[in-house]
This record gives structure tokens, sequence and C-alpha cells, in this order.
């Protein structure tokens, strides 16, 4: 019995020193794909420090170039403040720095980056900042939840380079990121990206208002219509205007322009495009991949990208969001204004415009006899022997409708900086023959009313004397217009 028993031991101790070389093999392998599938710029060294450059927008950092990865010391405040949203309307903006979008935040790749979160003292709220850049809990969001008159460091090290979002991530998130609470933090590979002329910093945001679109005075933000996602407003850095008229971007025929462009959200995705212009290079979503000769490229609320481009005429570049009612009614619009030498073999304008109208080649080769006729018929239409008014400005009423409306909109009100009002409107108060010329033969260049200047183009409408009397009749009797009378006769007396 007692051999029997030596005998199982010593079969059990042989199979476990044969079984432990496999598992300690197995485990081995095991670290060892472990290891391989570490990100290796984990290992990156960093040597020294500095003190991380923060920009407002549209500007953005220095490149970093080849210097070497270090700890970089980033400080931010967060800030409650008022400012503009469009001409007399306002708004309580939650800002990273005092802009909106936040501070642009330029690092490479291994960097360790220790970054300081201060929330004002005079601050309402509590915030905190969520950055896409890191790889850790909640972005940074737990490690950095700080209320009014606090302040936290919490550190990071970059370990993907790409161009990247960041965010309040404080409860309720979406009134956080709606109220302005966003911007970008680049991460630049080994090396740097390659130098170009011009870089700039655009980052596109939705904006929820208790009033409507332009309505005047301090707006609060309305709840319902962020869930909704029906926004009053669609801006690039953060108002109607940042990027137009001074604020407009610039650059020189034959530079090479890369824009760092962002989706804040909190809600809506973005056709971004430049009009009068390709991008040579997109970084998709701001990471490595590149397609190129793109017109148009999609970027996701909280996404970015990259976009590289040379300016080969003298233009101004339109930026728009490309769902187009959000850039001519909503103000996602904004001007990069390129000068230089004209280059007629990459653009050329062509010829002045000239009448067209494709009745004429028929008129000329009509007979006189015929002429005649056709010109008592015209007279009779122009001159109507009873002229009543109410007539003509229920007949005006459909003319507007017609070709009208798309511009000057269904209440006379226009579209703000792009269609005048003709609602209570001075010019057409105090100037009947400009306003029965403008219908006859169309109106270009710059024009004041009610204060504001507007430089559009509105073409000549076909229409008869009689039609022409009953539109304005229409307008100028409707939305506080002085009910000024034309008749067909003052019409025809005006041309």
């Amino acid at each position: 019995m007692k051999t029997h028993r030596k005998t199982q031991t010593r079969f059990a101790y042989l199979f476990f020193a044969l079984l432990f070389p496999f598992l300690f093999a197995a485990c081995q392998q095991q670290e060892e794909v472990v290891k391989s599938n570490r990100n290796k710029n984990e290992d990156i060294k960093v040597v020294g420090t500095m003190k991380a450059e923060l920009t407002a927008p549209p500007h953005v950092p220095k490149p970093i170039g080849k210097r070497t990865a270090k700890r970089l010391f980033v400080d931010m405040e967060i800030i409650e403040e008022v400012a503009e949203m469009d001409d007399g309307v306002e708004y309580v903006y939650w800002t990273f720095g005092g802009s909106v979008p936040g501070s642009f935040i330029r690092t490479r790749v291994g960097d360790i980056v220790e970054f300081t979160l201060k929330n004002h003292p005079d601050n309402k709220l509590p915030h905190n900042i969520d950055l896409h850049a890191v790889t850790g809990q909640g972005g940074g969001a737990e490690a950095s939840f700080v209320a009014p008159g606090q302040q936290k460091t919490f550190s990071f090290k970059t370990l993907n380079p790409g161009l990247y979002v960041y965010h309040c991530a404080t409860a309720p998130v979406g009134m956080h990121i709606a109220n302005g609470m966003y911007g970008l933090i680049l991460v630049e590979p080994l090396g740097g990206l390659p130098p170009v002329d011009k870089e700039y910093y655009v980052m596109q945001g939705d904006f929820y208002t208790k009033g409507k679109h332009g309505e005047k005075g301090l707006q609060d933000f309305d709840l319902q219509k962020a869930v909704d996602e029906n926004p009053d407003y669609v801006v690039f850095n953060g108002k109607v205007g940042a990027l137009t008229g001074e604020n407009a971007l610039t650059a020189q025929v034959g530079e090479t322009v890369r824009i760092f462009f962002g989706n804040g959200g909190p809600n809506l995705a973005s056709s971004f495009h430049v009009i009068g212009e390709i991008f040579d290079r997109v970084h998709l979503e701001g990471g490595k991949s590149i397609n190129e000769n793109v017109q148009t490229t999609l970027v996701p609320a909280g996404g970015s990208a990259m976009l590289e481009f040379t300016v080969e005429s003298p233009d101004n570049l339109v930026l728009v969001d490309h769902s187009i009612f959000r850039a001519f009614n909503k103000g996602a619009l904004g001007i990069l204004s390129v000068s230089g030498e004209e280059n007629h073999v990459v653009y050329d304008e062509g010829t002045e415009a000239i009448p067209y109208n494709p009745q004429s080649e028929i008129a000329e080769s009509t007979p006189p006899q015929e002429k005649q006729v056709e010109a008592v018929v015209e007279e009779q239409v122009s001159a109507p022997a009873d002229f009543d008014l109410q007539t003509s400005i229920t007949k005006g009423k459909k003319i507007y409708s017609q070709n009208c409306l798309a511009c000057h909109q269904a209440e006379g009100q226009g579209i703000p900086k792009t269609f005048p009002p003709l609602a209570k409107s001075d010019y057409l108060n105090n100037h009947p023959d400009k306003a029965i010329n403008a219908v006859v033969n169309g109106l270009t260049g710059e024009i004041t009313v009610n204060g504001e200047t507007y430089n559009s183009a509105m073409p000549a409408q076909r229409l008869s004397d009689e039609d022409v009397a009953a539109v304005l009749n229409y307008v100028y009797s409707n939305w506080g217009n002085n009910g000024t009378t034309i008749t067909p006769e003052k019409v025809k007396n005006t041309k």
C-alpha cells in the first residue's frame, strides 16, 4: 500500500514538472503580446519643461517643429461672461480662457501635459474638462472638476497624434457645451506637421436662445430648443460676424493655408466648405488619414478636421456650413480675404453683364405692322382706365409671393446683412422713385436701409407697369410703411 502511494506522488511531481515549462512559456507569450499592443509612444522620454502657449481664435500657437518631448504646463481659466452674439444680441457665455471656442492648445506626441484648470471666483457654476486627446478616466473630467474659486491639476501623456476636441463634461453636459465650453488641442506627430504659410483656428457651434434669431437684448439658453435640435444660431467662433469684415482671415496669392477646424456642436454635424476653393488635403476627422481634392468635408459634433490648400487667385473665399440655411440665415459664414495679383489662367471674370432678352430676336423679326398692334396692347395694359388701389394691393400680394418673398421674406423683414428689410423701410418710404427703379431696372451696390448697410444685387423684374405698381402698393400698405400709392402711370413716367 505504501509503495502504491509513493508511486502516485512521484507521478504527480513528474506531471507538474513537465507542465510548468509550458505554463511559464504561455505566460511569457501573453506578456509579450501585451507589450506588443502597448502604445510605443508611452516610452518617449521627456526632456525638460516648458509653459504652453495658449491662443484665442482664430490664432494658433507657434508650430512644435522638432523639439523634444517635454513636461508641458497648461494653465487654463474658466470665465463666465456676457458677450455679443449678434448685433444687439447678448448672451452669457461659459468659456475656457475667455473665448469661444476656448484657447487652442498645441502639444507634440510624447509630452506629459500637466494641466491646471481654474474656475474664476465670480463664476456661478462648477465645471471640468474632458479632452479627447487624453487616454484615461473621462478624458480628465473627473480629475478636473472644480467649483467656483477652486483649481485642480492633473496630468496625461499625449500618446496619439491628431487634432482633438475638448469640452466641459459637467452635468447637464449639453448645456455646458451649448454655452460655448469647447475648444481644440493639437498633438503634433514626431518632427511636427509640414510647414505652411498661414494657420487658423475655426470652430463651429450651435446656440439656442429664448428669443428668435436676431431678437435684441440679453438672451437666455432655451433647453427645449436644444433638446429639439432647433438652433437659432449656427456660427463660427462663437458669434455672427466673428470671421467677416475687419475680422476676416487673410492670405496672399500663392500662400498655403491650414485651417484647424472643429465642431463643438452640441448637436449638429458640419458640412464645411469654402466657396471658391478646393481643399488640397484633408486630415479626416483630425487623424492620420489624408484625403485629397475635397470640396466639402463632414465634421461631426465633437469632431475635427485639418484642411490645407494653396490660394491661387485674389478673391474673398467664403467659409460656410453647406447646410446652407445655416450660413445665410443662422450665421455660419466667414471670409478668407486673399490679396495679390490676378491670375487670369486660374480665373477670369469675363465680360460685363449685358441685357439678355430671349424675345428680342422674335421682336426684331416681327413685321412693323404687328409691332404697332403689340404697342397698342402694351399701352392698354400699362395704363388701365380705372385704377383701384385695393385691387392693385390684392394683385400685388400674389406678385410679391412669386418674385420677392424668397429674399425679403414673408413679413418684409429681409435677411440680416444680406437682403434689406421692406418693413418700416426708410429707403422705400423716403424714395418712391428709387423703389420703382429698383423693381424695374434692378439694384446693385451699397445702400443704407434703417441705418444698416447692404451690398447685394437685385435683378430687374420682368413686370408690366401695372404689376410693378401692384407689388409696390402691397409693400407700401403693409408692415408699418407709409401707404404711398403707386399708379401704372407713375411707373411709366419714372422709367
